[in-house]
């Protein structure tokens, strides 16, 4: 982080300087009071726990700075800014620190691929330029502020993902981060239980583009059926990507799918071809690497160069990682998941070196009155995949096992918990298996990878 002195938090923030200097430098913002860095501003929040009862320890640790939104006795000699509301002032700092030390920044959202998509456009970029990104997920309206102040001096670009659940929060996001670029990387069926339709889900994914003028630009995946339609929306400008379509502005044709093992495909950009191998697993990726390529072009970064920097993509922890335990091969993709996302980790199964190929998969989270038969349509993929036992934890990915028994499946085993099934995999799984395990975060299928590798 850089320097940024008291009077400009105070500023920031519309707050009161109740004690210290206004001169005191902050070289370093945090929310978590055993995380303090040099000369560290200590913002408590209030969520589960109340940050304010926390501030001694912060103290205590050697934070030079805290800001309050309650009356708190604190009994050191450090700066207290008073602010109406420290959830707010987090976002209010972080985009006057934005604002001061601005940068190109590329912003991404979308249902499914985000994350990999934001590890493979910061790939791509940061061959050609020094380039920042959001680290694991820090994606919401604490992460993102935390992720501005990584910009460093010497930093050209910022790669930023934004989450979202409700409407209203891409668009608190964007005013902290105010984007030159946004990419959306399709309208899936996440969050659909708070955001009612997918018509509702690209409504709120595009409002990353409410502060867009002449001379910004949208990325977005051309062979989706919402986004496909955002050219003339704003005066800004939008660049589609897509497969085997030249109605694209860039596309990818002979695309070669080795699943586990990667992709190759030709790039085309404006009428050049360009060959492109993705290291990582999924041909899913072809669309990922073709919005590298495309937020390349507008940063005016070589194409070559940045193919280069796509092949040498390191993805985000537990996405898609392939792991070799005790004789089998793991496939932890338990970040997060959607049924688009399961769909596509099932169909990378067949390619694995395997004796039997397990699926273990729990409930994809928020899909409300969608739940049951979004779930209950992936039974299908699994047949379809050639899975030869799932494993299933949760209320709703029951529905996963109803759908392949329907289609004649038979090796299915479902629980309601994910530790009844932490026990089950312990006598369950053989050497030679190739096991995918994937499931919504709040599921916490880390204790199954944990399970199995004990």
């Amino acid at each position: 982080m850089q320097v940024l002195n008291i009077s400009d938090i105070v500023e920031a923030t519309g707050g009161t300087l109740l004690y210290g200097s206004a001169d005191t430098e902050i070289k370093s913002v945090t929310t978590d009071s055993r995380k303090v860095g040099d000369n560290a501003l200590f913002v408590p929040i209030i969520g589960d726990r109340d940050g304010h009862d926390f501030i001694p320890s912060a103290i205590k640790n050697g934070v030079k700075a805290v800001v309050i939104h309650k009356d708190v006795e604190i009994n050191s000699d450090v700066c207290v800014i008073k602010v109406p509301d420290t959830l707010k002032a987090l976002g209010d700092i972080a985009r006057f620190y934005k604002e001061k030390y601005n940068i190109l920044t590329v912003s991404i959202t979308g249902s499914v691929g985000k994350t990999t998509t934001k590890d493979i456009v910061y790939s791509a970029l940061n061959q050609g330029v020094c380039t920042m990104k959001t680290q694991k997920n820090f994606n919401n309206h604490i992460g993102v502020p935390l992720t501005v102040f990584d910009i460093e001096k010497e930093h050209k670009i910022a790669v930023i993902e934004m989450g979202m659940s409700h409407f209203g929060e891409i668009d608190y996001l964007s005013s902290i981060v105010n984007p030159d670029i946004a990419i959306i990387t399709n309208i899936g069926m996440s969050h659909i239980e708070n955001l009612g339709s997918q018509e509702g889900i690209f409504k709120s994914k595009m409002e990353i583009t409410n502060r867009f003028k002449k001379g910004n630009t949208l990325i977005v995946n051309g062979d989706d059926k919402f986004l496909s339609k955002t050219k003339g929306m704003g005066e800004y400008d939008v660049i589609y990507y897509g497969k085997d379509n030249p109605d694209n502005d860039v596309y990818a044709k002979d695309i070669k799918d080795f699943g586990l093992y990667g992709t190759e495909f030709v790039a085309v950009v404006n009428n050049r071809e360009y060959p492109v191998k993705v290291t990582i697993p999924g041909a899913h990726n072809v669309y990922n690497a073709l919005a590298a390529i495309c937020a390349a072009k507008v940063c005016g970064i070589d194409i070559k160069t940045a193919i280069e920097g796509i092949k040498n993509t390191k993805l985000t922890e537990n996405r898609l990682e392939v792991e070799e335990v005790r004789g089998m091969t793991l496939i932890k993709d338990y970040y997060n998941a959607a049924p688009d996302s399961i769909r596509a980790a099932l169909s990378l199964m067949p390619t694995a070196k395997a004796k039997r190929l397990v699926a273990i998969l729990g409930d994809v989270l928020e899909m409300g009155d969608h739940a049951k038969d979004a779930h209950y349509a992936l039974g299908k993929s699994v047949v379809d995949n050639g899975i030869d036992m799932l494993i299933t934890a949760g209320e709703n990915a029951k529905y996963i096992a109803d759908g392949a028994k329907d289609l004649g499946f038979k090796n299915a085993h479902s629980f309601m918990t994910t530790d009844e099934a932490c026990e089950f995999v312990k006598g369950a799984l053989c050497e030679g298996d190739a096991v995918l395990i994937k499931a919504s975060h709040g599921m916490h299928f880390e204790k199954i990878y944990n399970a199995i590798k004990q």
